[in-house]
């Protein structure tokens, strides 16, 4: 057949090309030795006399890479970085060299991986070298400026890719981030330790690295190098900050509410706050004059759960407060078993800590008794029995415990007249509870069920809500949009399910009230019941006999009525599927006081000159936050996903990228679109402005970076080059001070520096831009900010970063729900920092207000949104008068706050 290979043939073009790339990449490390000596030499000769620079009598031409070695060194001898397993101590070797003093072939290209275009490496990935050899003593390389340079400390990673292997577990339960997507390719020979300098081989040869000695530093992620070089002001990395920052943050406000997949959400307390939940997160908010307004509202926050929040109830008192947690795991892949924290809602202390190592998966639902002043809690966990016991809310032990039903169980309650009678319902059922003896003594109370018949109604697929009236009897809604009136009765032994009480319920009345499901029914103070709609968003008030008194409807774009509270005098509160939080009466309507996201959020970013930033995720909708007022300023649907969005300088305009490769630009001020382009067709991951406004660049998984001039008002853009020459994904990147040139990282973790406004080329001389400022730093690979990798990371842990505008701190968004404040640079392995908590997935983005004042940062499947105070030296702003009133009770290490 025509054009078939022999054989061998391509064994041999593989082989072949896998030597070409070697040469060309010895050829560019001979390049960057001869300029580093040539600089040495050129530096030595202003501080030496030339006598002093002869070897055997013998002067060394400048820029020959083969010149003498100087006295004190062993002429076959070079200094170099070792790296065993996960190892991050120096340790500097003297290694034989058959080759040239300090010349290094590098490893070899990773299998699979695609050529680097014109021979170029890569400061990651898979054709990284060490950069350039050594060919003298430490200190003979060292730049003659002030001040710092010294020995070069070493991050690396465990080089196993598999979980097994990893030195730690990932979260298993998390979502993972978009850097997951990367599949290992071939690894580097190199990975291990280093062997001495071999011939060139074939592909299976080892070979050493070298490093000159205080011009680069070197990490390893999922076993790949990644080089970075040392600006050249830093003569000594230990004489960079080593402590934590001395700012820290404190949750200022929490954007967002969950109603979407969760029940029993929503209460008022005696003191007229309103408490609710999301992510790790119980909120307490005092309503002010307006809906969101900057003179009234404000927030409190009990923050001692260690993973998400599914549940709350109140105490009798109206002041102490049971929430419920799923279950999780750690940073380190320890399981967080699920529990049940009671805390005083004045003080925001934990009181009781209830059931741990007790339940399953989580905590579905709960209630104190009431009868008896709350002296008993029921719980109903998320097993597969729906375990249901009752405990003793003092002493937080368990007095009785039993198998409720396979069957999801969706709501439990105590009779408010008889702590003995317990009710549960579900899918399918409702179950009417008898709890006997045992009181006091732990385990020894007995549960017994009798099984509500629905007899000659229809029986509904779920009865998620029910509410005792004060004359005994008992109404409950289903997802046929009925509500069913429960009296009690004699017993009868022919009813099915058997129990000690002398009494059992049955229906006794039925009113169809909504059309489609019925998730909250309440019961208000004047003795009258609300009901809330799903299908039909309807809010409706009945009074005795379940005759309709008013009505109301939701508007749509608020989603349907999930849970009811009456709040003080007329006033409702009712909290939506779509997790907003309205506030208002029948009469007059509903307005939002809280709203958020409903699905994973990826793209934030803040305003140039105000206190405002923008979000978007899976849920297509684009929407501006108002940072100072902590309401919504406007929404739009995108109708595609949303994962970036970046401003422009003057803040005229926002550019979105979105899921399918199109991006967007919008007038921020009449929303309207001004700009309509696609690139290709995949997702767009990060889309960044030039300081000056006159560029915009766009990242893309195709692997490439689109730039474009922009016209000064920012909505006219034109194609003005490419930037191609990553190897994987673009994950983010950054503009110089002087908007000439861009930083930017990959999913297999290269770092690659480009000259855009030189024709958008790639900088072969990675050396050269060690010393290039940036007018932002969100690249989480990079020599500032390599300390912030944890130890054994496998490159996915960092999801987003963030340097402040005073170039004090970085804020790092990581993958196991935490945000961590570092100093900046943070160039020393292993950097301590001040880690916060709150967030109950993996934090996606990070990003300061223009001033500093505040840090925003996005949880991801939680689609929450925290803006957290900045206090001490970093914040433009003063810190508040009063103390912060969200005080962090989640155990973590002396550095938690």
């Amino acid at each position: 057949m025509d054009g078939a290979a022999g054989p061998g043939e391509g064994p041999a073009r593989e082989a072949l090309q896998s030597l070409s790339q070697r040469l060309r990449v010895q050829e560019q490390e001979m390049e960057l030795v001869k300029a580093a000596l040539a600089e040495a030499l050129r530096l030595l000769r202003l501080q030496v006399p030339p006598s002093s620079l002869q070897v055997s009598g013998t002067p060394a031409p400048p820029g020959d890479s083969s010149f003498a070695v100087p006295p004190g060194l062993p002429p076959t001898c070079t200094p170099s970085l070792v790296s065993r397993g996960t190892q991050t101590e120096t340790e500097v070797e003297f290694k034989t060299s058959p080759g040239p003093p300090g010349l290094s072939n590098g490893p070899p290209a990773p299998q699979g991986a695609s050529e680097e275009p014109s021979g170029t490496q890569s400061e990651g990935g898979g054709s990284s070298s060490s950069g350039a050899g050594s060919p003298g003593p430490p200190g003979i390389l060292r730049p003659l400026q002030p001040p710092q340079r010294a020995d070069t400390p070493r991050r690396n990673s465990s080089s196993s890719s598999s979980p097994s292997e990893r030195p730690r577990q990932k979260l298993s339960r998390k979502a993972i981030s978009s850097a997951n997507l990367l599949v290992r390719s071939g690894s580097t020979e190199s990975r291990g330790g280093k062997d001495p300098l071999s011939s060139p081989g074939g592909p299976g040869s080892r070979r050493s690295n070298y490093n000159l000695e205080g011009i680069s530093v070197k990490m390893f992620l999922r076993g790949r190098p990644i080089t970075m070089y040392i600006p050249s002001g830093i003569r000594s990395l230990e004489e960079l900050p080593s402590g934590p920052p001395p700012e820290t943050l404190c949750l200022d406000w929490v954007y967002g509410y969950r109603g979407r997949d969760s029940r029993s959400n929503l209460f008022v307390l005696r003191s007229g706050e309103v408490v609710y939940f999301i992510a790790c997160v119980v909120v307490l908010y005092r309503p002010g004059g307006g809906p969101g307004g900057p003179g009234g509202g404000g927030q409190r926050h009990y923050r001692g759960h260690t993973d998400c929040v599914r549940c709350l109830a109140v105490h009798p008192d109206g002041v102490r407060v049971a929430s419920g947690q799923t279950a999780g795991v750690d940073k380190d892949g320890k399981p967080l078993q699920p529990v049940v924290h009671i805390w005083d809602s004045e003080t925001l202390l934990k009181l009781q800590e209830i059931g741990l190592g007790a339940f399953e998966r989580g905590v579905g639902a709960l209630a104190f008794s009431a009868a008896d002043q709350g002296a008993f809690l029921c719980v109903v966990d998320d097993s597969n029995e729906h375990m249901l016991s009752v405990w003793d809310c003092s002493r937080g032990v368990k007095l009785a415990e039993i198998k409720s039903t396979n069957d999801s169980v969706l709501a439990v309650g105590f009779n408010p007249r008889d702590s003995s009678c317990i009710v549960t319902s579900g899918k399918s059922h409702v179950h009417f509870w008898n709890w006997s003896g045992g009181v006091g003594v732990p385990g020894n109370g007995t549960l017994t069920r009798k099984q509500g018949v629905f007899g000659k109604y229809k029986k509904p697929k779920f009865i998620p809500c029910f509410v005792f009236l004060p004359d005994g009897d008992i109404l409950t809604g289903d997802s046929e949009g009925n509500i069913l009136t429960w009296g009690r009765s004699a017993s009868d032994s022919k009813t099915p399910g058997r129990g000690g009480a002398k009494e059992t319920y049955g229906i006794v009345a039925q009113a169809h009230a909504h059309e489609g499901s019925i998730f909250a029914l309440c019961l208000q103070r004047d003795g009258t019941v609300l009901s809330g709609g799903g299908r039909d968003r309807r809010l409706v008030q009945w009074g005795p006999g379940l005759v309709a008194l008013q009505e109301a409807e939701i508007p749509e774009h608020f989603g349907a009525v999930r849970a009811i509270a009456e709040g003080l005098g007329s006033e409702l509160l009712v909290g939506t599927t779509k997790n907003a939080l309205l506030r208002g009466d029948l009469a007059q309507g509903f307005s939002p006081v809280i709203q958020g996201h409903t699905d994973e959020l990826w793209g934030l970013c803040t305003h140039p000159s105000q206190n405002r930033f923008l979000t978007c995720g899976h849920d297509r909708q684009l929407c501006l936050w108002d940072g100072e007022s902590h309401a919504l300023a406007w929404s739009i649907d995108l109708k595609e996903t949303g994962l970036c969005a970046d401003f422009h300088p003057s803040g005229a305009v926002v550019a979105v990228g979105l899921n399918t490769g199109r991006w967007l630009v919008l007038d921020t001020e009449t929303r309207e679109i001004v700009s309509d382009v696609i690139d290709g067709n995949e997702q767009l991951s990060v889309v960044r402005y030039s300081p000056d406004g006159l560029y915009l660049a766009i990242g893309s998984h195709d692997n490439v970076i689109y730039i474009y001039s922009v016209s000064s008002d920012g909505a006219k853009s034109s194609r003005f080059g490419r930037c191609m020459g990553h190897s994987s994904f673009i994950t983010h990147l950054d503009w110089s001070k002087d908007g000439n040139f861009i930083m930017s990282n990959s999913g297999d973790y290269e770092i690659l520096y480009w000259d855009v406004a030189g024709g958008c080329k790639q900088l072969k001389n990675r050396y050269e831009s060690r010393d290039r400022e940036w007018a932002t730093y969100t690249c989480v690979l990079g020599f500032h900010v390599y300390g912030v990798w944890p130890d054994g990371s496998d490159g996915t842990d960092i999801n987003s970063l963030c340097r402040s505008h005073n170039e004090r701190v970085v804020a790092v968004a990581d993958d196991f729900c935490k945000v961590h404040l570092f100093q900046y640079p943070c160039a020393r392995a292993k950097a301590p920092s001040r880690m916060y908590g709150g967030h109950g997935s993996h934090v996606t983005s990070v990003r300061f207000t223009h001033d500093d004042s505040h840090l925003v940062s996005l949880g991801g499947k939680d689609a929450s949104i925290f803006q957290w105070r900045v206090l001490g030296a970093g914040g433009a702003g003063p810190a508040p008068a009063t103390p912060c009133r969200t005080p962090s009770l989640s155990p973590a290490s002396s550095l938690d706050v």
